[in-house]
C-alpha cells in the first residue's frame, strides 16, 4: 500500500545581487519553521498547511526575481528521516532556549519593582505570543518545550501577583473543585452572547461533561443542584477586570494554549476592549451576532455557540 511522502522540499535560487530578497526569503523560512537540508533546499512536514505555506513562499520568491520548486520526498537512506526530525527538534530547542532567556530577564526585572501595569501586561503577552508561535512550529516535540511552558506560566503568575511556584497547588485545588461540580444544571441569563457561549463550552469540555443548561431570570437562592454563571449576582461571573470565561479558568485551574487564545478573544469582545487585539476577534464577534440573529430559541443558540467555540479551539490545536 502506497503512503503519502513524509516531507515537502523547497528548492530555490535568488540572484546574488538581490541581497534584500535573500534576507526576506530567509526570514520567511524561519517564520515557517523550515530547516535546511542542503544549500537553498528547505524541508517541512508534508501537511496541508505546510504545502500552502511553501506554495505562497514559492510565489513570493518568483515575484522577487528568483526561481523555486516545491516537491515531496521520502528519506530512503537508513536514519535519514530520523536525522530530519532531529534537525527540527534541535532548531526548535534553540528557539525555546532563547525564549527562556527573555522570560528569565523579564522575571528578574519584575522583582522589587513597581512596573507600569500596562507595559508589564504587554511584555508578558508578547512572550506568550512568541511561545504560541513556536509551539505551532514545533512539529516533533522539542525537549525544551515543557521547561519553557513552566517558566512562562511562572512569569504570568508573578505578573498577576501570585507566587511563581503556586501552580501545582492551584491545579490540585482546581481538580478537587471540579469533582464538586458534576452532573449539575448550569443556569444563566436569556439570549446568550459571546461570554456565555464560550463559558458553556468551557464548562462542558473541562468541568462538567454531563452539564445541562437552563435560562432563568434570577440565580437560585438555595443553591441546590443549580450553578449560576454570567449572571448579575451570584455564581460565577465577572470579577475585577475579568469576564466570566476568565473567572472560570482561574477558579478551576484550566490552562491550555487553545483556552488562552479563546480567553483573550472573549475578554476583548465581552468587555469591549482591545487589550489583546487577537486577529480572530472581529470574526468571532460577527459569528456570535449571526447566531443570535438566526436562532430565536435560547437553547439552540447556546448549543450552536458552543459548537463554534469547540471548532475554534480545535483550530488552535492544529499545527
Amino acid at each position: 500500500m502506497l503512503t503519502a511522502p513524509r516531507w515537502l522540499l523547497l528548492a530555490h535560487q535568488l540572484p546574488t545581487r538581490l541581497s534584500n530578497a535573500r534576507v526576506k526569503t530567509w526570514r520567511r523560512l524561519q517564520q515557517l519553521g523550515a530547516v535546511p537540508t542542503r544549500n537553498s533546499v528547505y524541508v517541512l512536514p508534508d501537511t496541508d498547511q505546510c504545502r500552502e505555506d511553501f506554495e505562497w513562499l514559492r510565489r513570493e520568491i518568483i515575484a522577487l526575481g528568483g526561481a523555486a520548486t516545491v516537491f515531496t520526498a521520502d528519506a530512503i537512506s537508513e536514519g535519514g528521516a530520523e536525522d530530519i526530525v532531529t534537525a527540527f527538534q534541535e532548531s526548535r530547542a534553540r528557539d525555546y532556549r532563547a525564549l527562556q532567556k527573555d522570560i528569565k530577564r523579564l522575571q528578574t526585572s519584575l522583582r522589587g519593582k513597581r512596573a507600569d501595569p500596562k507595559k508589564k501586561t504587554r511584555a508578558v503577552r508578547a512572550l506568550r505570543d512568541r511561545f504560541d508561535a513556536l509551539e505551532r512550529l514545533d512539529f516533533f516535540g522539542a525537549a525544551e518545550r515543557d521547561a519553557t511552558a513552566l517558566a512562562l506560566a511562572g512569569l504570568e503568575r508573578r505578573a498577576n501577583g501570585e507566587s511563581p511556584d503556586s501552580n501545582d497547588t492551584h491545579a490540585h485545588a482546581g481538580k478537587k473543585k471540579i469533582a464538586d461540580f458534576q452532573r449539575r444544571r448550569w443556569v444563566t441569563r436569556r439570549r446568550p452572547g459571546v461570554d456565555r457561549m464560550a463559558s458553556a463550552w468551557l464548562i462542558r469540555t473541562f468541568i462538567d461533561r454531563h452539564a445541562t443548561f437552563a435560562f432563568v431570570d434570577r440565580p437560585p437562592d438555595d443553591g441546590g443542584n443549580d450553578v449560576a454563571f454570567d449572571m448579575y449576582a451570584g455564581g460565577f461571573g465577572h470579577r475585577g477586570g475579568l469576564c466570566t470565561f476568565e473567572v472560570l479558568c482561574a477558579e478551576f485551574a484550566i490552562t491550555s494554549p487553545a483556552v488562552t487564545h479563546i480567553a483573550r478573544i472573549v475578554h476583548d469582545l465581552d468587555l469591549k476592549e482591545t487589550t489583546y487585539a487577537m486577529p480572530e476577534a472581529p470574526v468571532v464577534g460577527r459569528m456570535v451576532d449571526g447566531l443570535r440573529a438566526g436562532h430565536a430559541d435560547d437553547g439552540a443558540l447556546l448549543e450552536q455557540g458552543m459548537a463554534m467555540f469547540d471548532a475554534l479551539a480545535r483550530s488552535f490545536e492544529v499545527k
